[in-house]
């Protein structure tokens, strides 16, 4: 028999069972859905978190104040990670205060071979006043002469700062455009505190949600400044940008500066208050986590998909009895072993592909839907969740069912092929 003619008593034995076969299909295409919009979710998630992370540059690195438990996410997590401040090893609670970041540091910083430029940071709230209204902003104080160089903020109009500026603010989207009844534009002059300030420039949106970050409601001006309107006490930095010449030496800096910082704040590796951290670093652990995430998500869908093998081989086996006189006849007629498996293999193969098929239009559907029928907004996500279908994806899914199909439907086919001829015939 040619593999056309086996090809069409497949199929038709397909059709043929109508209710039967959907609700298998129906299985498959659940299953297959699941695994496909999972995965893409996943995808997109860590898509979105490595570009966020890319406008950090893999020349960055983040110094803190504090010992992070966690600290390969110290730099990133300046406002919110979990850093332990109380007494340890060697210390007493009387001895113990919160650690700050310091002139010397930067300075001690700055000495390093490989470090190209050095942004310290000042970080705080205060009130601006824009005509008769006032509302709170974040205050990032920044070094004038090294920001422009190492930010990757894009502008809506303006300019950054510069050495020059000493009363001038870079301020965001929505300080700019939402949150007073005029918009501020470049030029005017705002009251932070008690001090004045001139706008120089406007940023550009970074589309963020409440929970996803972004400067649209930070106020930049130079650090100097930033100690008379913030709480934070001159001479002291929250963090220390720091871009270097090398990249590929980036580890080795970041050893160094610890190195250098163990021994200019006198603490040892047990008593360390600071976290020193490198972007690529942090793009590393944070791909990691949402890899293994994504793979045990994937897992558990994948149960579906062994639920409907079984329900293929049970509806094939089935099949089997159904056409036990078909088979004779065929027999009968000169078909071999061999012909007979593959007509049972192709027909079980043909329910995964077209499951498949449709399963991975239905996860795709479902998980762009998810994305924005649900608003989930994660740290470091600018715009909330994500989802990146590929087509690598979609048919890694349809060539995965396909072979799950051939493979549930092997030992049925084997038990169709290997009855005798007389025997099927008198079947009833």
């Amino acid at each position: 028999m040619r593999f056309f003619d086996l090809f069409w008593l497949a199929v038709n034995s397909i059709l043929h069972r109508k209710l039967r076969s959907w609700l298998t299909l129906l299985g498959i295409v659940i299953g297959v859905g699941a695994v496909v919009a999972i995965v893409s979710l996943g995808e997109g998630a860590q898509a979105s978190v490595d570009e966020q992370l890319s406008s950090f540059g893999a020349d960055m690195i983040t110094v803190t104040a504090g010992f992070s438990r966690a600290e390969g996410f110290g730099g990133m997590m300046a406002r919110g990670e979990d850093r332990d401040f109380g007494p340890r090893e060697g210390t007493t609670s009387a001895q113990t205060t919160t650690p700050t970041l310091k002139i010397l540091d930067a300075r001690i910083i700055a000495a390093n071979s490989n470090v190209k430029n050095v942004n310290e940071e000042v970080s705080g709230r205060a009130e601006l006043a824009f005509l008769a209204e006032k509302n709170s902003v974040e205050i990032t104080g920044v070094n004038p002469n090294t920001w422009k160089s190492m930010s990757t903020l894009d502008l809506a109009s303006g300019r950054l700062l510069n050495s020059s500026d000493a009363r001038s603010i870079v301020i965001g989207d929505r300080v700019a455009n939402e949150m007073f009844k005029q918009p501020i534009t470049i030029g005017r002059r705002v009251t932070i505190g008690t001090q004045s300030f001139t706008v120089v420039g406007i940023l550009a949106s970074s589309g963020a949600t409440m929970g996803g970050g972004g400067n649209d409601r930070t106020v930049f001006m130079p650090y100097s400044s930033a100690w008379d309107v913030t709480d934070v006490d001159e001479g002291v930095f929250s963090t220390i940008q720091v871009q270097v010449e090398d990249v590929s030496k980036v580890d080795t800096t970041v050893d160094e500066l610890t190195s250098s910082l163990l021994i200019s704040r006198r603490v040892t590796a047990s008593t360390k208050d600071f976290t020193v951290t490198s972007a690529q670093s942090i793009k590393e652990q944070i791909s990691s986590v949402s890899g293994t995430l994504t793979v045990f998500l994937a897992a558990i869908a994948a149960i579906s998909l062994i639920v409907g093998a079984i329900g293929v081989a049970n509806s094939m086996f089935t099949s089997v009895l159904e056409k036990t006189k078909l088979i004779g006849v065929l027999k009968a007629l000169g078909a071999t072993n061999s012909e007979v498996l593959l007509m049972f293999v192709i027909e079980s193969g043909l329910f995964w592909l077209l499951g498949g098929f449709f399963g991975a239009i239905l996860g795709s559907i479902a998980s762009v839907g998810l994305a924005n029928v649900t608003g989930i907004s994660l740290p470091m996500m600018r715009g909330g969740l994500e989802t990146l279908v590929s087509p690598q994806l979609l048919v890694a899914s349809i060539g995965l069912s396909t072979i799950i199909g051939i493979v549930s439907g092997m030992m049925p086919a084997r038990a169709a092929a290997n009855l005798k001829p007389v025997e099927a015939l008198r079947y009833e």
